[in-house]
């Protein structure tokens, strides 16, 4: 067995899932004969590019981002806003939201969202929900379990929490009696096929990849350090794949 050690940045991991996601079965099945919505998100616009093969502008193709509290500033961030993206037998849809494609949809489609938490060992995410209705999860989920919709999680293993997501959804609430001092997101537990690094890394190179360290500076921040593992051949082809994703510039 062979093993090497890799760092890859934040926006180096977005490209990295983006990519594993489109190699996933199923979103390879639908793009041929279903539909494919991809919600608006962060690492779900470097989706969007793998998915047409194209450049897109990334920052127009977001909704309610993260940004730092005290140095908040929005460059690069847009008010204008690209249409949502949904794919019919791998052609785009013109004029459709992915709410709408949901309500669409049947088995063996693929609804692509984003998330803000995991909980890797259990395989449980968490999505922020800002919006009073609940935002696109909100409109959207029940369809995706009623009908047995492919719900594909991409998310990075920089979300990972120490907390399983349904003892922090719960801490997340307004109960009676709680003071509320400043703006709380409830934070929505959800499971479906979940795409990290360590999935994506497994999808292209067939190759086991664990997390051993994160973090750094000049760059690094929030970066992830795995240690990947598997035959020769298939380890020299994930550090080639990792190479030529690194360099990838800040999502900002």
């Amino acid at each position: 067995m062979a093993k090497a050690s890799v760092v890859l940045t934040v926006s180096e991991s977005k490209r990295l899932i983006a990519k594993g996601v489109k190699a996933l079965p199923s979103v390879q099945r639908a793009l041929r004969e279903g539909m494919v919505a991809v919600a608006k998100g962060t690492t779900n616009s470097y989706i969007v590019e793998e998915l047409l093969g194209k450049p897109i502008d990334k920052p127009a193709y977001t909704i309610g981002v993260t940004l730092p509290q005290k140095t908040m500033h929005t460059t690069g961030l847009r008010e204008q806003k690209l249409p949502d993206v949904v794919l019919k037998n791998g052609e785009l849809v013109d004029g459709l939201t992915v709410i709408e494609a949901v309500k669409q949809m049947k088995r063996g489609d693929v609804f692509i969202k984003g998330a803000n938490a995991l909980d890797y060992k259990r395989k449980v995410a968490g999505i922020l929900v800002g919006h009073p209705e609940g935002g696109t999860i909100g409109a959207t989920i029940g369809t995706v379990i009623a009908r047995r919709i492919d719900f594909v999680i991409p998310v990075g293993l920089e979300k990972l929490v120490y907390e399983d997501i349904e003892t922090l959804s719960l801490k997340t609430r307004a109960l009676d009696g709680d003071e509320i001092l400043n703006e709380t997101p409830p934070l929505v537990p959800v499971t479906g096929t979940i795409v990290t690094e360590i999935e994506a890394l497994k999808l292209l190179c067939n190759v086991d990849a664990t997390l051993i360290a994160g973090g750094g500076v000049g760059g690094a921040e929030g970066s992830v350090r795995l240690l990947i593992e598997g035959a020769k051949e298939d380890v020299m082809k994930a550090l080639q794949l990792i190479e030529s994703i690194q360099g990838e510039p800040p999502f900002v």
